[in-house]
């Protein structure tokens, strides 16, 4: 239990919302079109994380901004049929609302798609920070993003927890001085996360209540 921990900062895809499922047909559909026949499921996963830009750089320097926008046109048109909230994210989520927390999400999306998930989830009532990519020069594991939502939030990084589904999250939040928490049901899996050394693990989001002091209504 950390009782000094006034500040929540959440990865959103993969760790409040399930969008993986969205990612993968979204890269399929892509790489189908400029390498047919090339790229399983398995071999993109590996790309979920890093920011489309530095994933298509590596393939194609030249066509990355034309395959950033096959990649977001099918991801748009088929954003609400695929994405779903992981079980326990809102009950928590809520709960540390309304007992003061401060909530922010640092993600490496654009802020009009994760305004998106965040309503169709109808979690964007709960959160009084986002920090996307579109207002950082360097995306995480720079410290950069969590620094400017702490600062937003008006928070210190040793008061506050990073929480997230990659190693991005741990190691950008390591980078600020966070304490940092790996969600168990990243699609890398636990054991990948448990490399970087994230100070909690959790096996449900409902167990960051705990971790911050906060007991569930009976």
């Amino acid at each position: 239990m950390s009782s000094n921990i006034t500040t929540l900062l959440f990865d959103l895809d993969g760790t409040l919302i399930d969008t993986n499922e969205l990612i993968i047909q979204s890269f399929l559909h892509t790489l189908e079109q400029y390498y047919p026949g090339d790229y399983k499921r398995e071999d993109v996963l590996p790309f979920m994380g890093p920011t489309l830009t530095e994933t298509f750089a590596s393939m194609n320097e030249e066509k990355v901004e034309e395959m950033t926008d096959v990649y977001r046109t099918f991801n748009l048109a088929n954003h609400d049929a695929l994405v779903t909230e992981f079980e326990g994210v809102k009950e928590t989520v809520a709960t540390l609302k309304e007992k003061g927390f401060k909530l922010g999400i640092v993600t490496t999306k654009r802020l009009a798609v994760v305004k998106k998930g965040l309503a169709l989830t109808k979690l964007d009532s709960y959160f009084d920070v986002i920090v996307a990519i579109d207002h950082v020069t360097k995306p995480k594991p720079d410290p950069e993003p969590v620094l400017k939502a702490l600062e937003q939030l008006d928070s210190k990084p040793e008061e506050a927890i990073m929480v997230g589904d990659n190693f991005h999250d741990i190691v950008g939040g390591k980078n600020a001085g966070t304490k940092t928490a790996g969600v168990a049901w990243s699609l890398k899996g636990k054991d990948f996360l448990e490399q970087y050394n994230p100070d909690y693990m959790l096996e449900n989001m409902r167990d960051l209540l705990e971790i911050v002091g906060v007991r569930e209504h009976a």
